[in-house]
This record gives structure tokens, sequence and C-alpha cells, in this order.
């Protein structure tokens, strides 16, 4: 490769994270209910016209148990979607746990995904040092829909934590009314 291209490509800063129209990380290192069920997004929303995935910095924790993730569980637009995963660096079991914590009857269609090493969601770009609260490396807190196997949105908390963007009436708007009175 010629210098003059070599110096073309060369990036000094830091790209971004996932954004509208790229395409999920082609990863098999989520896991869903047992350490031998690995899922892969990627090959996922191929099958489904639209996804909804949603990052959480841990399972368990008060935003993410009594707020976030309440809000897509209520939110009638969350059904809507061929696939609807939450995504937490944790383990399977965590996950699996809290998953039947939250919606015992599985009756809200959403999957509850460990990302054990943070793998895909460093592959998202979304990975934050949260040593400090949850001994290492976390999640952001975001929301991504999926269309047609693009991105179509991503939400994602300017603290990490937070919840100002990414719960369910901000991404997917507020709830329809029938305009029928009780």
């Amino acid at each position: 490769m010629p210098a003059l291209q070599q110096r073309r490509n060369f990036q000094t800063s830091r790209p971004a994270f996932i954004n509208k129209g790229d395409h999920l990380p082609d990863l098999e290192v989520l896991m869903e209910d047992t350490p031998g069920n690995r899922v892969n997004l990627a090959e996922e929303v191929k099958s489904v016209s639209d996804a909804l995935i949603i990052g959480v910095p841990a399972a368990f924790s008060g935003a993410c148990s009594a707020t976030h993730i309440p809000s897509y569980i209520h939110h009638p637009a969350t059904k809507e979607f061929g696939l609807v995963a939450v995504v937490s660096v944790n383990d399977v079991f965590v996950m699996k746990a809290w998953g039947e914590s939250l919606d015992p009857a599985r009756q809200s269609g959403i999957r509850f995904l460990a990302d054990p090493t943070g793998a895909f969601t460093k592959a998202l770009d979304l990975a934050f040092d949260g040593s400090a609260i949850f001994g290492g490396d976390r999640s952001k807190r975001y929301a991504i829909v999926v269309k047609n196997g693009v991105v179509e949105s991503v939400a994602v908390e300017p603290d990490n934590t937070g919840t100002s963007v990414s719960l369910a009436d901000k991404v997917l708007g507020p709830p329809k009314t029938t305009g029928v009175s009780p």
C-alpha cells in the first residue's frame, strides 16, 4: 500500500459506538438460560423484520429492575417487535433469574441475554468502566431499534446509567390511546 494511502486510512479519534445504518456485530457470545445456549443477534435479526435490543449496566440493579426494563414490559409497542432482547454484562444464571423475576410467566416475549465477557457490548463500543460500582466493565444503558437487519436508531444514556433517553416511551413513543373513555 502506498504511504499516502496508508496515511489517509489512519484515524486519530476513537470510532463512535454503533450508529444508524450499521449492522449488529456478528458474534455468538451471548447466552440465554444456560451456558450452552449461545445466541448471535446479528443472525437472529435476519429472520425478523424488526428488533429491539436493550442494554443495561446490571441485572437486579435499582433503575434496571424498577424502571428501565418494566417500561418495556408494560409498553404496548414492545409486542410489535419480532425480537426483543435485554443484554447485560452478567453471567447467564443471573440473567435467567432476573428475567424470571421481572417476567415470571414470560408473557412479555422479552429475552434476557448474558454477555459474560462483555464481548458483544465492547463490539458495540458501549462498554464503560463500572469498577467503582459494579466491579468491572459494564454496558452503558441503551436501546437499539433494528429494521430489516440494519440499525434504525440508537439511544444511549449520556451518563452511561441514567434513564433520560432510553426508557420505552422515549424510544417507542408514548403509548397510543384508543380515544375511548372508561
